[in-house]
């Protein structure tokens, strides 16, 4: 294998949130895309690649082929979760190392993979698949209030809700059934018993079918019914990593995981660990980056060595801690006015804003997602995970933005 060996990254995403898995990708190798749109951050860290319709798979495997034909590749990859499963057929249709396809469809598939968890005694949740509100509202009858509606294919929280009783279920059930109507992997909708305590995700590296627990995150989320995420903190000595990483494991060996990085959120409930979902792939919301602050490891080059049949090194060369604030309004609007007030200490990592003033934010509750709502995030470096917390609550007092609801009315928020 040649010094820098040719990867190829189908749906590199957004620079805010993916530029940092792409730069660290392209220390160790040469790069081409398979992307949607043509390259423009990208560019620096790119030796080629095709524009195609990533969501075509026949056209996703033409356009494979082709860069294929150009360049001797070591490794296919993606941290796109939409297309994990198209990139791990692309993978296996020109030979190169890959988790089954069939596995990643099971990851992408919250069914299968609550059937899958419960098949091999991992600790999850009851977990029903519908197709009607009918069946819905006898689902979570059996259960029992509150429950969890979600749709079967999706991320992001998009779609989820909890419910504490039959009244709130009607818009739920439409809400959940809207996304899960444009999944590929399934288009049914979830009832699940709600799993009460904090939420936690666990990043795992597994490399030929050893799974190694790198880092636990810590999560903060928003108030019922809504499940948007609100802060990460990963701490290098976090001492929850014992108490989980037997229960990550479980889960992906239970899915047949036997390559890549893996996200796997779970909750706490009187401090044992449930399973939430595993995405087969790094997370977001920059928490790779938060690992690599925290601990020193690289997710984004540990996928790609896996992805080139490479051992990963996953040595820690640092112990500290790092958390991200993200920034949401109090209100949906249209923005107009947005700036950070405070001092940049040397633990401001990063502040980052994803809009600008003029811009039209929705909130989950008045039926946005993450990508409608948010403002942007800061993230803070610290010693424990505690500090990075607090650091980063701080900064975030330091951020005004102002919004109009209606003509003649305002709200700030940080």
């Amino acid at each position: 294998m040649p010094a820098r060996p040719v990867v190829l990254v189908v749906a590199p995403g957004d620079e805010n949130y993916r530029g940092y898995c792409l730069e660290q990708v392209a220390d160790a190798y040469d790069v081409v895309l398979l992307t949607g749109t043509e390259p423009s951050w990208e560019k620096p860290h790119i030796t080629d690649h095709a524009v195609v319709n990533v969501s075509d798979p026949a056209a996703l495997l033409a356009a494979g082929r082709a860069l294929a034909g150009r360049h001797d590749l070591a490794g296919v990859m993606t941290w796109d979760e939409w297309s994990v499963v198209p990139t791990a057929r692309l993978a296996r249709q020109l030979g190169l190392p890959t988790t089954a396809p069939e596995v990643m469809q099971g990851c992408r598939n919250k069914a299968t993979a609550r059937s899958l968890f419960a098949r091999h005694g991992v600790p999850s949740a009851a977990s029903v698949s519908v197709r009607t509100r009918q069946e819905a509202e006898a689902a979570a009858e059996r259960i029992g209030y509150p429950v969890v509606l979600k749709p079967a294919s999706h991320a992001g929280a998009i779609g989820v809700r909890r419910v504490d009783d039959r009244d709130q279920l009607t818009a739920a059930y439409q809400a959940a059934q809207r996304t899960a109507g444009q999944g590929t992997e399934s288009t049914s909708v979830l009832v699940e018993e709600f799993l009460d305590g904090p939420e936690i995700s666990v990043e795992c590296v597994t490399y030929r079918g050893a799974t190694t627990v790198v880092a636990v995150n810590r999560k903060t989320i928003s108030p019922p019914p809504h499940f948007e995420q609100l802060a990460h903190s990963v701490d290098a000595d976090d001492p929850l990593r014992e108490t989980v990483a037997p229960a990550a494991q479980a889960a992906i060996n239970a899915l047949g995981i036997t390559d890549g990085v893996s996200h796997i959120e779970m909750r706490l409930v009187d401090g044992r660990p449930r399973l939430i979902e595993v995405n087969a792939r790094l997370a977001g919301d920059m928490i790779g980056h938060l690992v690599r602050l925290a601990t020193g490891i690289d997710l984004a080059r540990a996928a790609a060595d896996i992805a080139c049949d490479r051992a990963p090194d996953l040595t820690p060369t640092r112990s500290s801690a790092a958390a991200i604030r993200l920034l949401y309004p109090d209100t949906s609007g249209a923005l107009t006015h947005l700036t950070y007030d405070g001092p940049r200490p040397h633990w401001l990592d990063r502040v980052h804003y994803q809009c600008r003033p003029g811009d039209q934010l929705l909130l989950p509750a008045d039926g946005g997602n993450l990508y409608t709502g948010r403002i942007g995030y800061l993230i803070t470096t610290a010693t424990t995970g505690q500090q990075a917390r607090a650091r980063a609550e701080r900064a975030a007092r330091a951020v005004t933005a102002v919004l109009d609801r209606t003509p003649g009315t305002r709200s700030t928020a940080a």
